[in-house]
């Protein structure tokens, strides 16, 4: 039996910055004038939410009824997804990487390796609410609930849980080959952050100006124009815009010091490890409240 073991994992939580990296690494590897637009993605880049491999996996229209079901089938679509290339592919996924129902949500049998992007909490909560079309108090209770899931309309679910516990069980699954990318370090130097992912990590030797060219077609602007003129399929129903800011340190207007001090005590573990820089700020404003 052929090894499946092809799948290189684009993981985050929702709004971290998933759609920039598909869009980078599209822009990159494709040959000049073949990436794809936004809402052309999966010429490059699948994401483990595909309907149509599911349906093939159940042998039929997929209709799940909660995350039994979808488990049923997960294991057979990811089969599906990860032999639908003959060599390493990425695959975008939001959901942690642990097991239910004795199953592994992420088989290490189909798995090669994974990009895990993160951004902080406080810029995430805002993004994170415009994407679940809620006020920002109902954002953050679900990123600070261990059993938060979303899904699509037929049941194909992303297991999201708490963002604390999505990064600390990507970064700490053992023997998973692994890469991570801070959303704001991609922001501030998005040349010297896919110089890392590519030559470190992917191994692959760096063209200069190919690189460059995929950094000035993925910018932020150049992505929220194309959702303006040609719309997003990716966008969830009720949010107005995908692309709406793509800035750091927006928290500072968008959030309140309670909204703050919630996140930061939910969270401070976490944000010691990868955000120091923003403990000193975020616990000046939380004192306020």
């Amino acid at each position: 039996m052929s090894d499946l073991r092809r799948i290189i994992w684009l993981a985050s939580y929702p709004k971290s910055g998933n759609t920039w990296m598909r869009s980078l690494l599209a822009h990159y590897f494709m040959p000049l004038g073949k990436a794809p637009d936004i809402n052309n993605l999966r010429q490059f880049t699948t994401g483990d939410t595909r309907q149509d491999f599911f349906d093939a996996a159940n042998g039929g229209p997929f209709r799940g009824q909660g995350v039994e079901d979808w488990m049923r089938v997960r294991g057979r679509a990811l089969r599906l997804i990860a032999a639908s290339k003959p060599d390493h592919h990425f695959v975008k996924t939001h959901c942690q990487t642990v097991r239910i129902f004795d199953q592994d949500v992420i088989p290490p049998e189909l798995t090669a390796a994974a990009v895990y992007i993160l951004r902080n909490p406080f810029d995430l909560a805002p993004s994170f609410a415009r994407h679940q079309n809620c006020d920002l108090d109902l954002a953050i209770e679900r990123m600070c609930n261990p059993d938060t899931i979303t899904g699509t309309p037929n049941g194909i679910m992303d297991l999201l849980g708490r963002w604390d516990d999505h990064i600390r069980v990507w970064t700490g699954a053992p023997g998973l080959p692994i890469h991570v990318v801070r959303y704001e370090d991609l922001l501030h130097n998005p040349g010297r952050t896919m110089r890392g992912l590519l030559e470190k990590f992917l191994k692959v030797k760096v063209d200069g100006p190919k690189l460059a060219r995929a950094i000035k077609a993925t910018s932020f602007e150049a992505m929220k124009r194309q959702e303006e003129t040609l719309g997003f399929a990716e966008r969830p129903q009720g949010m107005t815009a995908f692309f709406a800011k793509g800035q750091a340190g927006v928290w500072r207007e968008d959030l309140t010091p309670a909204q703050v001090a919630k996140l930061r005590a939910a969270f401070l573990p976490t944000l010691e490890r990868w955000y120091p820089e923003m403990l000193k700020e975020t616990g000046a404003v939380a004192a306020q409240v």
